[in-house]
């Protein structure tokens, strides 16, 4: 059940990822919507285990179901844009996501919940336990889902698509089931004829596998998710989804299904404005670097620069590289096989921190932050290091969002957060506003302030550039002085945060100017959700506090609440540990869906250990309520110093010769949080208990408490608090949360009742 699961969550995770433009804050968004709908299935459906007679047979269904279910769920995620009326290229706005993956997720989420209730129920059947039968069951689908994180890291992801993993899972679950009801095959008819269901769906499956069809059924599913278009290659790296379609000679290149390289024909006028005006900006460009989305026109005009002696060119998936390879045109052939260009297949912050070379200008070929990868390269800690490898009067040049006629204050807030940002590190700063995309030069020459268009002419002329942009006229019109003062205009009164590695600020603008255009209802919530800091999130908890004593009761039903309170509120520190160990490392490599199973297996490892260990000691156990509440604190504790511990990781990285050890360090840490999440369950299953008769009750009721906690979790986690708060914000608001229910229960005058011993 618990391998199941994981591998379920993984694949359905990456396809809704590749068709959310490969966000991963939406990786927040899923897991909550996923943790939500287990908590539905758990608790309602999972309710009818203890008056239902046939446990092993329920299951058996529940589970063929489940197996089934996936494969639906992902042709759907396949064929989604068409469902909600996106075409391809476009983004999807928040609310688009929460709706649709919620709907996607519904049948094999609940239906995985239910299992769990079930597998409480029959495990208690066969054990003759009560109290310890639900985490004991805890514990099981825990390993499970630890051997499934490092199966789909190792095993399923690389050698297997969506569907061939989805079939291969389903023949296991069918196998286990009729093994699983074999010995009550004579008890009836109903057993008999679920038997006979298994053994066709075994058959079938396999038939499935080995005669090739799942590779019929994931090429349909292709061809209908890329409805119109002559899809000649689709393939799922450790970094992303890349597919490359054809039409009349013409390669578009889409990596998580959002246009990436246009060849033979590139977008010509922002090529050529992005490469000519910083070029013909500085006196002599020799050296130059390009850090990802070169290939493809940028590498072609540089090179038309007489001066250009080499061009360093980092593109961090080697696959991208390879497909132009494999489907070449004289532009990319030309670009990638000029003796001058030195292709490194390196993600473009470590080449600056391993290199020794400098460079007369580093052009950004990722356009904005619209991810946590690509808000890597617009962050203050990058812009340091890219100062440190300029040449004296070199040039930093990126791109914006920018418009000349709709300015919204979504899209006024991201431009005025990176020039703040640029300018907290270089002296001058010169942006060329434009229709479509605003280009920033940033050095620390007073050079770059004072170009003129008269320069910047008599210097095309002499290196004698052709093209069909960049000529006199166009350069008068872009460099005319109004155009900066207009920009200075346009940002007054902007955002004045600093966009950061742990606080990306600029990834929320972003977001938030995509959903102004694609969904402008939410224009006003999130434009709230800005206006959030930790002074409100103090406030509201000294209203809960006042609140808490001034409505406090005597009565032991009070405390009762406080148990299930306590596991939501561990159920959404355990998701927001989980969320800020992939965005941190996200932030800091840059590759974090080749290590995403690792992590997952990692946490859910040390939850596996944590409730195991306190389920084998729980007979011994004198005051268990006295053990649930240090446990609460120590999370308090944890909660706070997660900071450092992220700080001292990053800090780590400037130091030679520890580049793999920092990696390592992440997987202890994330073992640590499954230790501490994961030894409250059994332990509040207990106590629970002891005023309770039902325990697939109580199991369902607890662990749909820590689901639901984990929804509130991956909402709030990816929408506002790691984007709006940071880093430390996030992790102090977790820790107040926790709080709360420590203080709902230690203030009840009658707790020993609970714990066993006074």
């Amino acid at each position: 059940m618990g391998f199941s699961g994981l591998v379920a969550e993984i694949f359905l995770l990456r396809e809704l990822l590749i068709v959310f433009s490969g966000n991963e804050l939406c990786i927040g968004i899923i897991l909550a919507n996923w943790l939500i709908l287990e908590a539905f299935g758990c608790y309602f459906l999972g309710r009818k285990a203890e008056k239902s007679r046939n446990n092993v047979e329920t299951f058996t269904i529940i589970t063929i179901l489940f197996s089934l279910s996936l494969l639906v769920a992902i042709f759907l995620t396949r064929i989604l844009k068409r469902i909600i009326g996106i075409s391809i290229g476009e983004s999807i706005g928040f609310l688009p996501m929460f709706y649709s993956s919620f709907l996607i997720l519904l049948p094999v989420s609940v239906l995985h919940g239910a299992l769990f209730t079930f597998g409480c129920r029959i495990y208690s059947m066969f054990s003759g336990r009560d109290a310890s039968s639900a985490g004991r069951v805890y514990v099981y689908e825990t390993v499970g889902t630890i051997i499934g994180g490092i199966v789909c890291t190792w095993l399923l992801i690389p050698y297997l698509n969506s569907f061939q993993a989805s079939i291969w899972l389903a023949m296991l679950n069918f196998t286990v089931c009729l093994v699983l009801l074999a010995p009550y095959w004579k008890t009836g008819l109903f057993q008999k004829t679920t038997l006979v269901i298994l053994s066709v769906l075994i058959f079938f499956s396999g038939y499935l596998v080995f005669a090739g069809q799942a590779d019929k059924v994931h090429n349909y599913s292709i061809r209908a998710q890329w409805k119109n278009h002559n899809v000649i290659h689709y393939q799922n790296s450790q970094y992303g989804n890349i597919c490359v379609i054809e039409n009349q000679g013409q390669y578009i290149f889409f990596q998580d299904g959002v246009p990436n390289i246009i060849t033979p024909v590139p977008d010509i006028p922002f090529i050529e404005e992005f490469v000519h005006l910083p070029l013909l900006a500085h006196p002599e460009p020799s050296k130059l670097l390009i850090l990802s989305g070169g290939a493809g026109g940028i590498i072609n005009e540089a090179l038309k620069h007489p001066s250009i002696e080499t061009i360093e060119y980092a593109e961090l998936d080697p696959l991208l590289l390879d497909l132009l390879r494999k489907f070449p045109t004289p532009l990319t052939e030309s670009e990638l096989n000029d003796r001058r260009v030195k292709i490194k297949h390196i993600d473009g912050r470590l080449l600056l921190k391993t290199t020794q070379n400098k460079y007369d200008l580093i052009l950004t070929g990722i356009l904005e932050p619209s991810n946590l990868q690509a808000n890597r390269f617009f962050t203050k800690e990058f812009f340091s290091l890219v100062k440190k490898r300029l040449n004296k009067g070199g040039i930093l040049v990126l791109g914006l969002p920018g418009s000349l006629t709709y300015l919204n204050e979504e899209l006024k807030n991201l431009n005025g957060c990176i020039f703040n940002t640029l300018k907290s590190v270089f002296s001058h700063i010169r942006v060329i506003p434009g229709d479509g995309k605003n280009l920033f030069l940033s050095s620390d020459s007073r050079d770059i302030s004072t170009i003129d268009r008269v320069q910047i002419i008599e210097r095309l002329n002499q290196r004698n550039i052709k093209s069909d942009v960049i000529i006199p006229w166009h350069i008068e019109k872009k460099l005319h002085h109004g155009w900066q003062d207009w920009f200075s205009r346009f940002i007054e009164g902007s955002s004045q945060k600093i966009n950061s590695d742990f606080n990306p600020v600029g990834l929320f603008y972003s977001i938030a100017h995509w959903n102004a255009l694609f969904a402008p209802s939410l224009c006003r919530l999130f434009r709230q959700f800005e206006r959030i800091n930790l002074r409100t999130i103090v406030l509201l908890f000294v209203i809960f506090l006042l609140l808490f004593f001034f409505f406090r009761s005597k009565n032991i039903q009070f405390l009762r609440a406080g148990i299930p309170l306590s596991i939501m509120t561990t159920g959404f520190a355990g998701m927001i540990f989980s969320l800020m160990l992939i965005f941190t490392f996200q932030s800091i490599y840059g590759y974090v869906f080749s290590w995403i199973g690792l992590l997952v297996a990692s946490f859910m490892a040390g939850a596996a250990l944590g409730a195991m260990l306190v389920t084998r000691a729980l007979a011994g156990i004198k005051n268990d309520l006295k053990l649930f509440i240090k446990i609460d604190l120590a999370i308090i504790c944890f909660s706070i110093g997660l900071p450092l511990i992220f700080l001292a990781v990053h800090a780590c990285l400037d130091s030679p010769g520890v580049s793999f050890f920092p990696r390592i360090l992440f997987l202890v840490i994330s073992f640590i949080c499954g230790l501490l999440i994961g030894s409250q369950f059994p332990l509040a299953n207990k106590i629970y208990l002891r005023n309770s008769r039902s325990l697939s009750k109580t199991a369902g009721l607890l662990y749909a408490s820590d689901l639901l906690g984990g929804w509130f979790g991956g909402i709030a986690g990816a929408v506002v608090l790691l984007p709006v708060l940071g880093l430390t914000g996030t992790c102090i608001t977790v820790g107040l949360l926790k709080l709360t229910s420590f203080i709902v229960i230690t203030t009840q005058p009658d707790r020993h009742l609970w714990g066993g011993k006074k």
